[in-house]
């Protein structure tokens, strides 16, 4: 089943020099842009990460630093990166803990401003996982009957990822092909940050998500414990996740000028 698009939607996939969101480097990431006429406009690019790849991941991914050392850094391609996202919904496999705070740490650190506000985020894994807990080469194979063959490379899992959606509109009638519903459906929790350290409580309430003050509600602790946003900030958390604390801390610097 076609994806209802009112807007593009990209799907991506990145390969990275590990798995720490603000150490990391991308490595490859491989972008499928839906337009809702269907047209598709289909990209991979290999890029320097500017420090060395560890083994570990290349074992992963199969990328050394020898394939990358003439590739552009992330730095030399962001703005025409920016360019392709702007306006559009995104998709991936395990993207909203993983690939989007990382793709927005890269876009920080080469000083662009990626707006993500209005975005809707559809993760392919969450749905999956709601439905049919497994990994995406077992999702592949369940949703498409077909094995994924060269896993772990950022174009075929991009394209298998698409495909899987597809599929899953397919078999589950009561999944709703509508960019909106599948967004908020494929979110675990009502995330005020990508990474999730901030949630919304049922009140609409800013509220801690792991840690001491998991439960706790953001601008309460930052009162209360006005040490633990310089902690937060001086810590090894995404910039979105500063970002989020920073608009909190803001509230309460505008709330205290206003009662003096």
């Amino acid at each position: 089943m076609d994806l209802r698009l009112t807007r593009p939607i990209i799907f991506f996939d990145l390969e990275t020099t590990g798995t720490n969101i603000t150490h990391d480097r991308i490595v490859e990431i491989s972008v499928i842009k839906i337009m809702p006429d269907g047209e598709e406009i289909e990209r991979t690019r290999r890029i320097n990460p500017e420090m060395p790849i560890p083994a570990e991941a290349t074992e992963v991914h199969h990328i050394t630093d020898a394939d990358v050392a003439d590739e552009p850094t992330f730095r030399q391609i962001a703005k025409d990166l920016a360019i392709m996202f702007k306006d559009c919904d995104i998709a991936g496999f395990n993207s909203n803990r993983f690939d989007i705070p990382l793709l927005l740490e890269e876009f920080n650190r080469a000083n662009i401003n990626f707006d993500i506000s209005g975005t809707r985020f559809i993760d392919v894994q969450t749905i999956f996982h709601k439905r049919e807990p497994r990994n995406l080469t077992a999702a592949y194979r369940f949703y498409c009957d077909r094995d994924l063959t060269d896993a772990h490379s950022a174009s075929a899992d991009t394209r298998a990822t698409y495909e899987v959606l597809k599929a899953q509109l397919d078999r589950y009638p009561d999944l709703p092909n509508d960019i909106k519903a599948l967004s908020e459906y494929s979110c675990h929790t009502r995330n005020v940050d990508i990474a999730g350290r901030l949630i919304y409580d049922d009140n609409r309430v800013e509220t801690i998500n792991f840690g001491k003050y998991k439960g706790k509600p953001a601008e309460q602790v930052l009162r209360t414990d006005p040490g633990y946003y310089s902690w937060i900030m001086q810590g090894d958390f995404p910039q979105n996740t500063k970002d989020a604390f920073a608009r909190i801390r803001l509230r309460i610097d505008q709330d205290k000028r206003k009662n003096c």
